[in-house]
Parts: C-alpha cells; structure tokens; sequence
C-alpha cells in the first residue's frame, strides 16, 4: 500500500500565512514571528498527511511567496538591480524581488501554466553566477525528520526551472537559456548532497514543462540535466513528477528511459490519454508510477469506484508493488478543508472534498487498492455520486435549450469597429489619450466591515445601501479631483469579480474559509458552479446607475466576463466546460442589455482569465478559443453603436500568442497588463499585428506598493505611441486597485494623469 501527495495549500485553513505576511509587510510583526506561523502551519499540514496514512509526504512545497521565486533564491540567481551582496537570501532581498521596493521594481510576474496561480518569472543571462543561496529544501526536511515525518523534499525541475525563464533585459532576446543548464546543476547537486547526508531517501524534482509542446532540442535537456545528475542522485530514490495535462509520446518514451529515474508521477485527471499511453508504449520493468487519480484542481468528490477500476487496470501493467496512489497535482489550487464550511448546504456538501478530505480519498483508495477496502467509505462516497446526478437543482431545461442553441450561431456587432468608435466619440467627447482605471479602488477596514456587518445581518438593508453610496461618491469625487476622464464606481459592494457575480446568479454555490492562493499573500474564494447557470434578476444595474448620477462624466458599468467567471470557479464536471461558459454569457448578456437601457454608455466586460484557459497542448488550443471568443461576442452583440464595450481587461499572461484571438473577440477598446511584464505586449504591434479598436496597455503595475513617478508612466506611454496610434491609445493601470492603500493610489493615479496631460500638450505642440 503506497500514497503520495504532490504538495498542499500553504496558506492555512483559515489564511493564517496571509495575514501573517501582511503584517510583516506593514512593519507590525517580526520576521520570527512570520517564520513562527509558517512552522506551524507546515508542522499541522505534515502531522495531517502522517495521521492520513499518506506514505510520501512532501516537504519544501511551503513557500512565503512562490515556489519559482523559492527556487530563484536556492539557485542565487538575482537580478543585478537588487544590489544583493551574497550569502543566505533574506527577506528584504526574496520579497523585494516578489514585491518590488521603493526605488526598484519587482520581476515579472506570469500565470502558473494555466491555471490561476502566478509565479515570479526567473531572469537570466550569460553573466549570472549561481550559487547555493537558500537552504530552504535542506531546513523543511530536517524540520519534517525532527517532528518524526520522513518527508519527500521537492524541487522545481532544474529544466522546467529554465524554461519558464526569461533572458534578463541587458541580454539579447534570442539567448539560448538552455545553454545555463550545466551551471544550475552544480547547485542543484550541492541541495541533493545535503538532502543524501539528512537521510533523504526519495526526491521529488517537478517538471510539468513536460506536458508542453516540447522540441527534440528541449526534451534533449531533460536527457542531458538528468544524466548529469545521475552519478549525484545513486542511492536516492528519484520521482519526476509532472502534471496538468498529457505527457506527449515523445516526452514519455524520453523520461521513462533515463535511468537515473525510478518515478514517474502523471496527471490522470486532465491527461486524459496517458492511461492509454503506458498501456501501449510500456512502462518500464521494476519503476514506481504515481498514478495522479484524486484531483487537485476541483473541489469535487473523488469517484471512488471508477477511480479503483482505472488503478486496477493500471496495477495490471506495472506491477502490484510499482503503483502508488496520488494527486493529479499539488492540492495548493484547491481549497484547504471542508470541515470549516459549516453554513455550506448539505446535499452540496455532501458532494465536495477538499486538500483535507482528497488526503482521505488518497489512502483510501490505495487500502483498497491493497485488498482492505473501506466499506463504509465508500457506501458513502457512491451514494453522494448518485445523488448529484440525480438532484433536480443541477438541471434546468430552459436553460439547457438556450445556451443549445447558441453553438450554431455567430454573435457579432453589426457595425464595424471603426465606424463605432467614431460613433462613440461624437457621444463622449473624449480628449486623446483618455484616462481611466480598470474597476476597483481600495478596499478599506471600514468598507470591509460594513460589508461583513450586513451579511451579518447586523446593520439594515439601508444602512448598507447608504453606506455603500457614501463609499461611491467619495470615489467619484477622487476621480475628478484626479481630472480621469472616464470613471468607475469603485465597486465597494463587491467581495470579488467572480464571487460577487455568482452569488446573484442560479447554480453557484459558495464557502466561506475556500480559499485559494493566487499569488503572494492575494488568495481567492472561489464559487462551485454545480448546476445550469441563470439570472433571476439585474445585478450591477442599481449601482452603476447611482453612481452616474453623481457625475457628468462617463460612468463604466463593471461586468465580469463568461470565461472569467468559468475559469475563476470551481466548475461542474458532469458536462463541458464550453456548454457551462455558453450558459454564463447569456446571464451577462442580459445584465448589459439592462445596463444600456439605464444608460450606461460605457460598458467594462473584464475577462482577466481568457489566456489562462488556453490548454497547454496546442492541438486544443484552436477549440478553446473558438467557444471562449464566441461567448465574449455573445454578452454584447445587441447593444448599439453608440454604447461602448470597453476594456476585455486581461492581465498576468502572456497574449502574444492568442492576440488575434483577442482581436476577434470584437471589443470597441482593451486593457492588457503591460507594465510588469517589461511591455512583452508592444512586442505584438511592432512585428506587423494591425489593431484597428482602442487599446489600453497598462502603464503602472499595481501589484507593487512602489509609486511610478511622471516622467516613467510617460515614457512607457511613448513607447506605446511608436507602435501605435494615438487616437486608439488609452492611459491606465494595469489593473483594479481593490489591493492597494490610498496613499498609494492616489500619487500613482495623479502622476498618471500628469503624464497623459503632458503628453497631450507635447502632441499638441508638434502639430
């Protein structure tokens, strides 16, 4: 009997780490105090997994910021500009890197494959001179050893590691990263010496690159890195793990014939075909397959007795005593425990495991893999499965038959968008490059606490109504001291952008302590979509409309968009996922159509997560974009020309490669982050991409506290006017402001205006 968990949420069941960094950001506790609740909270998560019967318990999968950055500081590969003199990476040093400094930005941060975790993205380059910086692997397993765990320490693959980097900015573009591999390794046989002499006996190294679309050159690095390593890793017991996806045939045959593995640990959840792929390409004699069964993506319950049949058929062909029970992945990006949701409704309840309880599925599975099948357990696991397929709340056919429907159809607007925008423009009287914000603005004590009060029911409905105009008119007076252009409403009603939505919306169901890590300190709560998807009722109409009343400027009504809400939820598994997103667009459809018909004129469908989605393998890709562009069309091909449909704000990814994607989603202007990812974007209109609509590449990163001054928001917007033309171009961050202080976003938000008017008269001048 074998299970293995591939790693765990960091933050703590009820955020303790989160609140615990924050305080520590904030200079009101101690960097011992910080590293007290994190040795807690690994301390309970190992005891956890112990009393679990989990057999490979992972260790260094704990990280303050991110497990990429972690492996930045064990390799001392630090950028230059954070002047860092040597030895041991401290803090100061490991979150000024995360986080940025007062005179010093942070590194580019990028979404964790497609999902909604970010990581710190490496920048590297000839010059850089790594060496042995963190301890941190070495101190997490001797930590483990102490309380009496024999852990499995993990490390990001040394070739995943590289190929999720960039070529650091003073270094060409085209440097061939791959070439640094020799000198990471020196490093990393430094760490598995140490782990050897703590009396490590197995090591994790994470390469989920495998899943991509490898050439022969990089899968020659996975040869290359391993047989390097081989002669340090005898006498270790060494697992591959990979996850996501498929591993291709290629990526497979390659791994699976290094002889200085003996594990091979795969996704079998979302690589659907890789059951097969070990069927028909073999496995090889007398090594460990981690069979990822339970999954660490979804929040569902595991079904047992289809999950057992699968690992007896597997058991067939590796060998009783060479198959090992598992995640399909680290449970980091499912939610921490169940057991803390007690105002979740039963029957729902009932259906759900999270990190906790897929702990429980995991050694339950591999007893009954081992002939000690728990019955009871699983009674009761069968009898949940029935019950959600039987449940009437999951099934409403009037929306099945509409959303049916729309799949033979294309929505778009009538109208070129050239012709719009000058339409648009005789209405708005915009000056050139407009300003503006993305959505949100500070998310304050007070606010919070008001919010909390009347879910509470401590305060009356129009106490918090009151409350909430209050919070909107100081926002609406702050824009137009600040002279923006077009405005938000700040969105003080809002928990979060998908939450907020879901909770007015049939289908969705939601927790209270579920949350999920999205970077840093920033978690989300996800909701459960677990039925078909409807509005009863107008959601943002009341608000929008109150707060245009305020103001003789543009008020932008703030949707969250169909992929967005998909992407950001934990979401049904009993039909496609296209079919749930066909049903979401619909129900904001009709939300802008009665935005529009309050007069509303300007209207912000956001969909941050459209690039996040995009599988991995690029045989899927087309099909994905097809259904996520076509359900973006749907929320606005009625409104007329005059209306605006502004800014399909995206943020964190990489868009280069689906920016004809984003083209075709037919929006009258876009937001992209931009500033944090060193202008990747422009990149796009410099190589000949023609975009004909309004476009708003951020020009400040707002995930950093650091305030850009004047001069550096205007020359990034110079940078934008070289490539693109001045009548599409807007100014504004690159994202909501909900997480930042006003101390910070009003300096930043004045010297963005700044910039834009100085621009303005510069443009003027030279006419």
């Amino acid at each position: 009997m074998a299970s293995h968990i591939v790693g765990y949420p960091r933050m703590g069941p009820k955020r303790e780490l989160k609140f615990a960094l924050e305080s520590f950001w904030d200079g009101k506790s101690t960097g011992e105090e910080l590293q007290k609740v994190a040795a807690d909270l690994r301390s309970s998560i190992w005891k956890q997994m112990a009393e679990a019967g989990i057999k490979f318990i992972p260790s260094n999968t704990f990280s303050y910021y991110d497990q990429v950055l972690d492996t930045t500081a064990m390799l001392g590969a630090v950028p230059e500009r954070y002047s860092w003199a040597g030895g041991e990476i401290g803090f100061d040093t490991y979150f000024s890197m995360a986080r940025g400094n007062a005179t010093v930005p942070a590194m580019e941060m990028t979404k964790w494959f497609d999902t909604n975790y970010h990581f710190i993205v490496p920048e590297l380059g000839p010059d850089m001179k790594f060496t042995y910086s963190s301890h941190k692997a070495i101190s997490e397993y001797q930590e483990a050893k102490a309380l009496g765990i024999d852990t499995v320490p993990v490390l990001i693959g040394p070739v995943t590691y590289v190929l999720l980097s960039k070529p650091a900015k003073v270094v060409n573009k085209s440097f061939p990263l791959l070439s640094l591999l020799g000198s990471i390794l020196h490093v990393y046989k430094e760490v598995i010496a140490e782990l050897k002499a703590a009396g490590a006996s197995w090591i994790q190294f994470d390469e989920p690159s495998l899943v991509m679309d490898l050439d022969s050159h990089q899968l020659d690095a996975f040869t290359k890195a391993y047989s390097e390593l081989e002669s340090s890793l005898s006498d270790l017991n060494v697992l591959i793990e990979t996850y996501f996806a498929d591993v291709p045939v290629e990526a497979y045959k390659t791994i699976t014939g290094l002889s200085a593995i003996s594990a091979f640990g795969f996704d079998l959840v979302r690589g659907t075909k890789t059951a097969d792929v070990i069927k028909s390409v073999g496995f090889p004699s007398g090594k460990y397959l981690f069979a990822g069964i339970v999954d660490g993506r979804n929040i569902w319950a595991n079904d047992l007795a289809s999950s057992l049949a699968i690992l007896k058929d597997l058991e067939a062909v590796v060998g009783k005593d060479k198959l090992v029970v598992s995640t399909s992945c680290s449970l980091m990006h499912t939610a921490v425990d169940l057991v803390n949701e007690t105002k979740l409704d039963g029957e729902i309840k009932s259906w759900l495991a999270f990190a906790a309880q897929k702990v429980v599925e995991v050694n339950a599975l591999s007893k009954a893999l081992a002939g000690r099948t728990d019955e009871v357990f699983f009674s009761a696991n069968a009898a949940a499965q029935a019950s959600r397929k039987s449940s009437p709340r999951v099934t409403n056919a009037e929306v099945q038959k509409a959303a049916a429907a729309l799949k033979d159809s294309d929505h778009r607007r009538a109208t070129n968008v050239g012709i719009r925008l000058d339409t648009q423009q005789k209405k708005l009287n915009l000056p050139i490059l407009p300003t503006t914000t993305t959505g949100s603005f500070p998310q304050t004590v007070e606010l919070r606490r008001v919010r909390r009060e009347y879910k509470a029911k401590k305060i009356s409905e129009e106490e918090y109504v009151n409350a909430i105009k209050e919070e909107i008119s100081k926002v609406v007076k702050l824009q137009e001291e600040l002279d923006l252009d077009v405005l938000v409403h700040g969105e003080p009603e809002r928990n979060d952008m998908v939450e907020y939505f879901g909770e007015q919306l049939s289908g969705f169901a939601f927790t209270v302590n579920g949350w999920v890590q999205s970077y840093g300190s920033r978690c989300v709560k996800p909701p459960i979509i677990y039925g078909d998807v409807s509005r009863p009722k107008a959601m943002t109409v009341f608000w929008s409309t109150t707060a245009q009343s305020m103001t003789s400027r543009p008020m932008k009504g703030m949707l969250t968009g169909p992929v967005t809400i998909l992407n950001w939820s934990f979401v049904r598994n009993d039909q496609p996922r296209h079919e749930t997103c066909y049903q979401i667009a619909l129900a904001i459809k009709k939300e802008v159509e009665d935005l529009e018909a309050a007069g509303i004129q300007v209207i912000q469908i956001d969909e941050a997560a459209l690039r996040e989605g995009l599988p991995l393998r690029k045989s899927e890709q087309a099909f994905y974009l097809d259904w996520a562009v076509h359900s973006f069309r749907i929320t606005n091909c009625s409104v007329e020309d005059t209306t605006q449909v502004i800014h399909t704000h995206m943020c964190y990814s990489n868009f280069n490669d689906i920016i004809h994607s984003i083209i075709n989603m037919d929006s009258d202007v876009i937001t992209l982050e931009n500033s944090r990812s060193d202008e990747k974007l422009l990149s796009v209109f410099r190589e000949g991409v023609k975009y004909g609509a309004g476009i708003g590449p951020g020009v400040y990163d707002i995930h950093s506290p650091r305030i850009p001054t004047t001069e550096e928001i205007a020359d990034r917007i110079n940078k934008m006017l070289v490539v693109l033309e001045v009548n599409i171009l807007w100014v504004n961050p690159d994202c909501g402001l909900k997480t930042r202080k006003y101390k910070e976003v009003k300096p930043a938000l004045t010297n963005m205006v700044a910039a834009a008017k100085l621009l303005r008269s510069q443009l003027a001048s030279a006419k």
